[in-house]
């Protein structure tokens, strides 16, 4: 698919962002997205962020936004983001700066009907307890769902709209969408993208909890 082909696409995309105490780090992340894919549908979730977020958020020309009221987690977020998109084609991506949206027009040559497409960080900008809860607890999630991707814990995808009805919401869902896709039928390609270090700000999660929800939920 030309380079060409793959803008005009970006027409028929719908990204949604999740941000939850991202103060930091909101109007950086958005205005990349925005320079890189102009024509795409951006949703904005804030999951009942604390901080400024949402007044950040709020300033941000072109985008849709909403707040949940409290906290209900990332893929609450991520779920509620996807019941309101519009376009023909679905992408995710974190609100903490080191997804690159640079990547998204590589994943959308790779699109097509029925089909998942999941970005895996092949370098991880990562501290070394990260990388290893994370190789620890991916192996134990392939070991029981064999969903048979090889990065659940990236969040750069992208699907069709219709794909979204194959989604049971809880909390953890989205490190899950693979599994639950691959369960529907569909179709899974994997494409390595680029992973960056935080542009600011700190994780919401401690290793521990990082590697409880990706490896036991099923367990």
């Amino acid at each position: 698919r030309t380079l060409c082909a793959t803008v005009a696409m970006s027409h028929n995309l719908s990204v949604i962002v999740p941000f939850f105490n991202e103060s930091e780090t909101a109007r950086f992340v958005l205005d990349e997205l925005k320079s890189v894919l102009p024509d795409a549908e951006i949703i904005v979730v804030d999951d009942g962020s604390k901080d400024d977020t949402w007044s950040i958020i709020q300033s941000v020309a072109g985008i849709r936004a909403y707040r949940f009221g409290q906290n209900r987690g990332q893929s609450a977020a991520m779920y509620a983001g996807l019941r309101l998109a519009t376009r023909d084609f679905c992408g995710l991506m974190d609100g903490d700066g080191q997804n690159d949206p640079a990547d998204f027009p590589n994943l959308l040559k790779l699109a097509k009907p029925n089909t998942l497409i999941c970005g895996y960080r092949a370098q991880r900008k990562d501290t070394g307890s990260r990388r290893l809860a994370s190789k620890i607890a991916n192996w134990i999630r392939r070991r029981f769902i064999h969903d048979g991707v090889r990065d659940t814990g990236c969040s750069l995808k992208v699907f069709p709209r219709e794909a979204v009805d194959h989604l049971v919401a809880f909390n953890g869902m989205h490190r899950y969408i693979p599994a639950m896709m691959k369960q529907a039928g569909m179709n899974i390609e994997e494409t390595p993208v680029n992973h960056r270090g935080r542009y600011a700000g700190n994780s919401k999660y401690t290793n521990f909890e990082r590697a409880l929800r990706l490896s036991l939920i099923h367990i």
